[in-house]
């Protein structure tokens, strides 16, 4: 179950900081580090605040963009420190690692998404994500290291696995009586479906796309929040191909 979630650290400045990400991800048994465009790595910062991960530091893999780390994800968690113009569906972190391990359980590939040390995640790159989650801190001082940050989710869903370990048979009837017996689509077939969408909008003049205002944010919001499986996914592309030769008049002359 655990080998089914990957850690994401976007644009880390100091290299200190993987690494301490990288020993408290090996503290609670995870070890899927994915690096998007760290200002330095490798770097024998990262190695010595490792103590002793140095496996997982070795064996992460680094990318360009967010999308690239996502490719394959059914979930997407990112964390955010602030309250943002579009609400977004929210978990503390123990709603996070239930939610992570019960998806896990179901054979689903999670991303717990981490920002920069000063400014987080950006609007857009949190709304890649399904959900946010906050870790409530104290507000007179709610500043995180991104280390610690990453060891209070990592211990949330370590001990959702343990929970999850111990009454087998509750993950058994969770599985039996969910709602969802087909494949999630995954992050990348997901994006190509809101580009598919937004130029439907576009052609059919819903959407202007020199005042596109918040309307593909709040879209991504509605379908992330619905787990859309692979086989719904299908059969809106399909809706918005037809719905593209409509608006072109290819089905009246069809039709003629």
């Amino acid at each position: 179950m655990l080998q089914n979630i990957r850690v994401v650290l976007v644009n880390t400045s100091h290299p200190g900081n993987i690494g301490g990400a990288a020993r408290a991800m090996k503290n609670m048994g995870l070890s899927r580090l994915v690096l998007v465009e760290p200002r330095s790595f490798p770097h024998h910062e990262a190695d010595a605040r490792a103590s002793g991960a140095g496996d997982i530091l070795a064996a992460a893999q680094v990318v360009a963009t967010l999308e690239d780390a996502l490719v394959g994800c059914n979930l997407v968690l990112g964390t955010s420190a602030r309250d943002r113009r579009i609400p977004w569906p929210l978990l503390d972190p123990r709603e996070c690692g239930t939610k992570v391990i019960e998806e896990a359980g179901q054979g689903a590939e999670i991303a717990l998404v981490f920002g920069r040390e000063d400014s987080g995640l950006t609007n857009e790159e949190l709304q890649r994500c399904h959900f946010h989650v906050h870790i409530p801190s104290d507000p007179q001082f709610s500043s995180l290291n991104l280390g610690a940050a990453v060891q209070v989710l990592s211990y949330e869903v370590r001990m959702a696995w343990l929970a999850a370990e111990g009454k087998p048979s509750k993950v058994e009837k969770f599985e039996a009586t969910s709602p969802r017996s087909e494949t999630l689509a995954t992050m990348d077939e997901l994006e190509r479906l809101y580009e598919h969408l937004e130029q439907t909008l576009v052609d059919i003049e819903f959407l202007d796309p020199d005042k596109p205002r918040h309307l593909m944010a709040r879209l991504r919001r509605l379908y992330g929040r619905s787990s859309v499986s692979r086989a719904e996914m299908n059969i809106l592309r399909g809706i918005l191909t037809e719905t593209q030769k409509a608006a072109r008049g290819e089905l009246i002359k069809r039709k003629e």
